[in-house]
């Protein structure tokens, strides 16, 4: 690894943050580059290569014979890949440290190089769609193009969308200086911000795994620090919102796109109106937000619910559990359905894939990185020994195993749209709380296990969509009244989070300022809703699996083995699902419900 320097903690944290065993659990990059040097030298081959692919093909792609689309396309792939191992490594080393100058640095490079070679390759986008349908067909119906098929088909149906090839050039040079900057800007001061709690200055990662701790009082004075300093950072903060909500507009704009969730729909592969049919029907399903929360208030023995009580635990789920447990328990469970998964997710532990301790400025929250087929997938989890953690990782571990078993496929379908990105995520947190519900016997541990599980459903459906309708109203009044304040935005994340809850949940004035730390709405605008499509989609996959058995488990890999080589809805028909059916959506509602039912059942038997 280049330039190894982590610190843990403060020596503060140190003395009264409870070790988890994941201290040291670190990843190690020199897969990909074990010095500097090595990775700059990548860089400048792969500007030579790019350059060299320009030369040859620039021009001349309605010109080639039927076989040199695919040499082309062989070479395209390599300079791809080589150009995309590098940005992995310079991303993942600034991850873990986004204060530390040098790491920022190299990541600017990389970023600065890759524009330059994306730019020398930017003709072959433009090309390839300007090529008469029927000269296209009979490209793609060729055996040896079978492995960029799909992709290129896709990418014809952007023609509309593209721009003359000196404005793209522009929109790539742009870039860096752009929405990428912003980006980079918000990560580093959201990093960098400290949050006052019990004479510590603790992390985001840290205060926010506060608010699932059992003292009602401690989950209050988190909530109040925790709002006290998104509110310190509240003006650039909004100001990063502002200039990329307007960024995105431009975009749009330019590139012609009806409305603003049209262009990441397209990148998911799905129809708009199939996006419109799942976000009606969870929000049909709200009444179950508000029963799931009347259930909670009633186990915690409280009067009124707040938004600082929605992650407590319910007895036995509040144990700590150490990485080595965790690990078992996610392992355990992956290799009961398939030993493929089980033999996977055990290289990730012992190839020290995995980066789970505890840092100042390291980023927040979880992420499994695919990188590209040439190397592995890395997963970055910020531990602390709640079961919510063992979920966490569970979820990272099932994306970890798909872009694992993904990367047969090549770089050009490797990746899947989002909207099938996190059904593997999502399946794996399934499969690990089954394992963890069918061994347990206490009727009072299972109802403490089945709350936490419906806690993750419905901030993975029903909180996802929620911050869809916020996305949805801020993008709209940005483009209808111009550059919003910071009440603007509170306002509009108030008005669209409320409905959710049902009059369960008593949400106070610290609650607006919420919005402000959530990094989807400014790295991915419009991702958040892949979260329900992912989830409801595993609804109805986990219960075949439970008719079929085995038989599914074999089903479920080769599904996972596909990657991104065919469209969404043809992929998951071949286990019987039909995505384009709205009816769909409203049943994986309904199971939710009827999650809901059981746990009320449950309340109801521990009471007897």
């Amino acid at each position: 690894m280049l330039s190894p320097n982590y610190s843990n903690a403060s020596p503060t944290q140190k003395s009264k943050e409870k070790p988890t065993g994941a201290e040291n659990v670190r990843w190690d990059l020199t897969d990909m580059f074990a010095t500097e040097e090595a990775l700059l030298k990548a860089l400048s081959d792969s500007l030579e290569q790019a350059k060299a692919f320009s030369k040859e093909y620039k021009g001349r792609l309605n010109v080639l014979e039927d076989k040199g689309y695919a040499v082309a396309m062989h070479e395209l792939g390599s300079i791809q890949d080589s150009v995309g191992k590098a940005y992995t490594y310079a991303y993942l080393n600034w991850s873990t440290d986004t204060a530390a100058a040098h790491r920022g640095a190299l990541l600017q490079k990389v970023k600065e190089a890759y524009t330059e070679i994306s730019t020398n390759l930017l003709f072959f986008d433009l090309e390839w769609t300007e090529l008469e349908e029927s000269r296209m067909r009979d490209i793609l119906s060729r055996p040896d193009m079978s492995a960029f098929g799909h992709y290129l088909e896709v990418l014809s149906l952007n023609k509309k969308h593209l721009l003359s090839e000196p404005e793209e050039r522009i929109m790539v040079e742009k870039h860096n200086t752009g929405r990428s900057a912003w980006n980079r800007f918000f990560d580093e001061t959201l990093g960098d911000l400290t949050f006052d709690f019990d004479g510590e200055k603790l992390t985001q990662q840290q205060i926010l795994a506060k608010l699932h701790d059992s003292d009602r009082s401690v989950r209050q004075e988190a909530a109040e620090a925790f709002t006290s300093g998104l509110k310190s950072s509240i003006r650039p903060l909004t100001f990063v919102f502002n200039t990329i909500l307007a960024d995105k507009a431009l975009d749009d704009r330019l590139r012609g796109y009806p409305n603003w969730i049209s262009s990441r729909n397209q990148s998911n592969e799905v129809a708009d109106q199939d996006v419109e049919a799942l976000i009606a029907a969870v929000q049909a399903g709200y009444a179950h937000v508000g029963r799931f929360y009347e259930i909670k208030r009633q186990l915690l023995g409280i009067d009124e619910m707040t938004e600082y009580d929605r992650y407590a635990p319910i007895g036995e789920a509040d144990r700590f559990i150490p990485w080595e447990t965790a690990k078992k328990m996610v392992l355990d469970s992956y290799t009961a359905f398939h030993p493929q998964m089980g033999e996977i997710a055990s290289m990730f532990f012992e190839r020290n894939w995995i980066d789970a301790a505890l840092a100042p400025a390291k980023r927040g929250g979880a992420f499994s990185h695919g990188a590209v087929p040439s190397t592995h997938p890395y997963i970055l989890v910020n531990y602390t020994g709640k079961i919510r953690d063992v979920q966490t990782l569970a979820h990272e571990l099932g994306h970890g195993i798909h872009q694992y078993l993904s990367r047969k496929q090549g770089i050009f379908h490797a990746d899947t749209p989002l909207t099938t990105a996190e059904t593997a995520s999502v399946f794996g947190e399934m499969l690990v709380f089954q394992r963890l519900m069918s061994e347990e016997k206490e009727d009072a541990n299972r109802l403490a296990m089945l709350m936490g599980k419906i806690d993750d459903t419905i901030a993975t459906v029903f909180r996802q969509v929620s911050m869809n309708r916020f996305e949805d109203r801020i993008h709209t009044l940005r483009r209808e009244r111009g550059e919003l304040s910071s009440e603007d935005l509170s306002a509009a994340w108030m008005e669209t989070q409320k409905p959710m809850f049902d009059g369960s949940v008593q949400l106070s004035q610290n609650y607006q300022w919420w919005w402000s730390y959530i990094p989807h709405f400014l790295h991915t605008p419009g991702y958040v809703y892949a979260y329900a499509f992912g989830e409801l989609l595993v609804l109805a996959l986990h219960a075949k699996y439970q008719v079929e058995g085995d038989a599914f488990a074999s089903d479920y890999l080769e599904l996972l083995s596909s990657g991104g080589s065919d469209w969404p809805h043809v992929l998951v028909g071949k286990l019987g699902v039909d995505l384009r059916d709205p009816e769909f959506w409203a049943q994986g509602v309904a199971a939710i419900g009827a999650l809901v039912d059981q746990a009320e059942a449950l309340m109801l038997k521990t009471k007897a």
